[in-house]
């Protein structure tokens, strides 16, 4: 029986595509069909707006799927979440959901709502804010481009951001954040409780997270004279102890590490002044903990 995997729609199709080629599964997607094939028989994929995922799965439509942990909450799913997945259209860092107004409006702060309309895709976590703040508001659902209704469909938004570049370009300012989401693989209760499915819900799990936390790392290479070990070792920050083995040539050792790839362009003239020799950089396809 094929694994049914739910693949969101939308902003996250391209880089779920991308990450889970770096986990070693190819996943096409026609224009034409919303079933992408992938390179694992045991797999069947649909693709699925993420706003909709929670629901599919948690009714064992699907088994598992991808999904934001907004739209979970959002939809009060009762799905086991397997693993957080911090990824998303353009960078590595958690989703905000923001109010936000016209920066020319007389709308400064939440309480400037009073009154007012709202559109947004997320109007249950619109609700739930606005009555916490003990402000009455018409909160009206958006089918899209929410960004573009505001002053004359609406005189504010909430709405999902990962740069806030769309909310500037539309003269939007925000004024609060109501929640930060991260993107999460999930699984019905019923394809947990089937091991021949929670196996490969598991092994699914394991890949994705070695692939995207290998996305910042890189391997380092490099042969270090003996007189210069404990030198050059001090100045390597390792994701584990580096391993060194003897050269063939006496005196002389062979050291691997794994380290972050943001610090490399400063590390690598650090070793070379150190002593270090036959320096190589090389790019990283999973790290398994």
């Amino acid at each position: 029986m094929s694994l049914v995997l739910g693949i969101p729609k939308g902003s996250l199709e391209k880089t779920t595509v991308e990450m889970f080629a770096k986990a070693g599964y190819k996943i096409h997607i026609s224009s034409r069909s919303y079933k992408p094939t992938i390179d694992d028989p045991d797999i069947e994929c649909m693709l699925i707006r993420a706003q909709e995922m929670s629901r599919y799965v948690e009714n064992g439509f699907l088994d598992c799927g991808l999904t934001g942990k907004d739209w979970i909450e959002e939809n009060g799913s009762d799905v086991v979440e397997i693993a957080e997945l911090v990824y998303g259209k353009v960078g590595r860092k958690p989703l905000r959901w923001v109010l936000a107004a016209p920066e020319d409006s007389d709308i400064k702060s939440p309480k400037d709502l009073e009154g007012k309309r709202i559109a947004t895709e997320a109007v249950g976590m619109t609700k739930r804010y606005l009555e916490k703040l003990g402000v009455n508001a018409s909160v009206e659902f958006s089918w899209g481009a929410t960004e573009v209704k505001p002053p004359r469909l609406a005189d504010a938004i909430v709405e999902i951001t990962e740069t806030g570049s769309s909310l500037r370009a539309n003269k939007l300012a925000i004024l609060d954040t109501l929640c930060e989401s991260t993107t999460r693989f999930i699984a019905s209760k019923e394809a947990m409780a089937d091991e021949t499915k929670k196996a490969k819900i598991d092994k699914l799990a394991l890949l994705l997270k070695a692939a995207l936390k290998a996305e910042s790392k890189v391997g380092l290479m490099l042969n270090v004279p003996a007189s210069k070990l404990d030198d050059i070792l001090e100045k390597i920050p390792a994701l584990e102890r580096p391993t060194v083995a003897k050269l063939a040539e006496e005196g002389w050792f062979a050291l691997n590490s794994i380290v972050d790839e943001h610090v490399v362009r400063d590390l690598i003239p650090e070793l070379l002044n150190a002593g270090a020799s036959g320096i190589v950089e090389y790019p990283l396809n999973k790290i398994v903990d």
